[in-house]
């Protein structure tokens, strides 16, 4: 079996790269793709491809019938695609339908991971967002991700692919360095002060964010392959589990852990074209159908911290 990982030479595709290698799953093949040089991996099972998915006909050779488990992961994040309008529909929803497409053409019933977005939501939500809260974005990135939901799960109805959607809670703490997704703070304001570096936070400290760690959403993202489809029932799309933190909690756990020196590097300069996409995302959901499917939560947002400290030895 064949297994493919789009954004593979991104943070996730990586480390659910290295989730695959030393998990229990039985394949033969783990082609990582990226439109940027996937790094290579000292494993004979993994293949690295550069390659632009969303140019014309470039899923045609990539997809075959030895083809059973696909994470699409390669994403044009929420700023970048409410800048480029064009780049963010080409590569968020057509080329999912293309990939959808080569499913269904070369290997019916293929196990497909998407990774959906939060930002699907917007507009007035109830205090608690489930699973099937109806979704209004207020961002491109949203629609784009919305659109894609709808598009897994009616090729799933029609038996083309095995879908399964996963709404991400926005992930902390990402190591590296900042990208053009609106919530690269949410990471910022905790990873570089830990480097001795300022960081600027361009929301109120009052904003209430869902987050998950890096750990427990690569093993959520793994999980999902690895259900039945009866676990999903007629909806393939799910709010994987993550906390409510606000952003002043998140310092003063910052503070706790690495301490007040580190707290001092992080200043406040509003930004409202960033808040006006970040704030539109929900910050409490219901993890009870997750949880129930096995998916995992985290505990305390000190554990994030010393996720992140630990794994690059801070």
């Amino acid at each position: 079996m064949q297994i493919i990982i789009t954004g593979g030479a991104g943070f996730l595709g990586r480390r659910l790269a290295q989730a695959l290698l030393n998990s229990s799953l039985s394949f033969d093949t783990l082609e990582l793709v990226d439109i940027v040089p996937p790094a290579p991996v000292d494993d004979v099972r993994v293949t690295c491809r550069q390659a632009d998915l969303s140019e014309e006909g470039a899923v045609n050779d990539l997809i075959t019938a030895d083809t059973g488990l696909i994470f699409h992961l390669a994403a044009v994040v929420s700023s970048h695609a409410e800048k480029d309008f064009d780049l963010g529909w080409k590569v968020n929803l057509d080329l999912t339908r293309q990939l959808l497409e080569a499913c269904r053409h070369r290997s019916p019933g293929c196990r497909f991971v998407f990774a959906s977005s939060l930002a699907v939501y917007g507009g007035r939500l109830p205090e608690v967002v489930t699973d099937t809260t109806a979704v209004m974005p207020r961002s491109s990135y949203g629609s784009q991700k919305a659109a894609g939901e709808l598009l897994v799960n009616d090729y799933s109805r029609k038996g083309f692919a095995d879908g399964r959607v996963l709404r991400l809670p926005t992930v902390c703490v990402r190591p590296g360095r900042p990208n053009q997704a609106a919530s690269s703070f949410v990471s910022g304001i905790i990873r570089e002060p830990i480097q001795g570096e300022p960081a600027v936070c361009p929301v109120s400290p009052d904003l209430l964010l869902w987050l998950s760690s890096p750990d427990t959403i690569v093993e959520n993202i793994l999980k999902a392959a690895t259900l039945d489809a009866a676990a999903f029932g007629d909806w393939r799309t799910v709010n994987l589990p993550g906390i409510g933190v606000t952003v002043a909690q998140m310092l003063d756990s910052l503070e706790r852990v690495a301490g007040r020196e580190a707290r001092e590097r992080v200043t406040f300069r509003y930004d409202a074209a960033i808040d006006a996409i970040v704030s539109s995302w929900p910050g409490a959901l219901d993890n009870r159908r997750a949880l129930e499917m096995g998916f995992r939560v985290d505990g305390p947002f000190d554990g994030f911290i010393t996720q992140f400290m630990s794994q690059n030895q801070l």
